[in-house]
């Protein structure tokens, strides 16, 4: 799903050797645009109902139980340039509701993760963890009938999430698990 009103972005300047993989400019990381502003929610349905209709965006996946994602429901909606993805628990199993329910608890509703689309998500991940980024996630891919996202998580100070996802091979609604939003 590309954006064609994307921008190419530069992040993170500072020195650097780079090989011939990495971008003209040393010390710059190539990023396409953001992917999404994902937050945490108490009530994912209701919160994206009223952002889809007071701003006008269009809800376009969802995913959660019936999508097998038994601890979290998801909506996404589209804006020019970016998606929102608004998410509540649904139950604690694992990690992810636990990460969901301690966000919650400790500052409510609220950003969780800023996913950058990048053009190559290992060479974005060492660069980022290289300059003293925090490893989440190293890169992995996932993959449905729609094909496959390549993802990586770093951390940074102050906490929030900072996904990197290269979606070039992926033309599904948003992500693996996520089906096409047909309601309201």
């Amino acid at each position: 799903m590309t954006d064609t009103a994307a921008e190419r972005v530069l992040l993170a300047p500072g020195p650097a050797v780079l090989g011939a993989a990495g971008p003209e400019e040393a010390g710059l990381l190539p990023a396409a645009r953001a992917d999404a502003v994902v937050f945490a929610v108490g009530d994912a349905e209701r919160a994206a109902h009223r952002y889809a209709v007071a701003l006008g965006l269009r809800c376009t996946a969802y995913a959660g139980p019936e999508t097998g994602e038994p601890e979290t429901v998801s909506y996404v909606l589209r804006a020019p340039g970016t998606r929102f993805v608004l998410t509540s628990l649904v139950q604690v199993i694992g990690p992810r509701g636990r990460e969901l329910a301690g966000h919650l608890a400790e500052h409510g509703d609220g950003v969780i993760d800023l996913a950058v689309a990048v053009p190559d998500v290992c060479y974005a991940y060492d660069y980022a963890v290289d300059r003293g980024a925090a490893s989440l996630a190293e890169p992995y891919e996932v993959r449905d009938a729609y094909g496959t996202v390549v993802l990586a998580a770093i951390g940074v100070p102050g906490g929030t999430r900072h996904t990197l996802v290269d979606r070039s091979r992926y033309r599904g609604p948003y992500l693996p698990g996520y089906v096409p939003f047909e309601r309201w």
